[in-house]
């Protein structure tokens, strides 16, 4: 999956220009002197968010690492058990980063934000979603990617997963599984995430 990340032109469209997950060239991507993993397993940056944040897998092995994502603000937490599920949240929920603390209303408001920014945000999404072999139809609501996204948090994988910086100081957690709104499957969204 990870080359069609970086290759296949539907979906970088959709992961570099909305999500803010671009994989297009992973060998550039390095991450800030000192950013490792408290308990020394390797983190392999793979992608990079337009503001530098990294992208990491986590330990040795393929796609199916734990994903972590580090900030250049000093904050650092896991986001996925692997690159499907990072893949599926961010087809779900591109504003991921910005539903942490916020009320349904407040975070249907992000969502009209992303669609007036990109309004053929479905079209790219399905686009993505096939060229990655995966149904859009059959995509998770927001609501479950979200309350996976808080389960991880605060979960023992989080905590085997803790990015220290350059002084050997844990890094802040990048939220608070009590932060994420897990709105119900009734408020869905048309056309961004499916209501089951």
């Amino acid at each position: 999956m990870l080359p069609l990340l970086g290759a296949d032109d539907a979906v970088v469209a959709f992961f570099a220009g909305v999500a803010d997950l671009d994989a297009t060239n992973p060998a550039d991507y390095l991450l800030e002197d000192g950013v490792r993993l408290a308990s020394g397993a390797r983190l392999e940056q793979f992608a990079r968010a337009g503001s530098g944040d990294a992208f990491c897998f986590v330990g040795e092995g393929g796609e199916e690492r734990p994903v972590v994502y580090v900030s250049l603000d000093g904050e650092a937490g896991l986001l996925a058990l692997g690159l499907p599920e990072l893949v599926r949240l961010c087809l779900v929920a591109p504003w991921w980063r910005d539903a942490l603390g916020r009320t349904a209303g407040e975070l249907k408001r992000v969502v009209g934000e992303y669609r007036e920014d990109a309004p053929d945000l479905d079209r790219l999404r399905d686009r993505a979603a096939q060229a990655l072999g995966i149904d859009p139809a059959g995509l998770p609501s927001e609501a479950t990617v979200l309350a996976g996204l808080a389960e991880l948090s605060g979960g023992p994988v989080a905590e085997a997963c803790l990015v220290v910086g350059y002084g050997g100081e844990a890094l802040d957690p990048l939220f608070d599984a009590a932060q994420i709104d897990q709105p119900s499957d009734t408020q869905w969204v048309p056309g961004l995430q499916s209501p089951t």
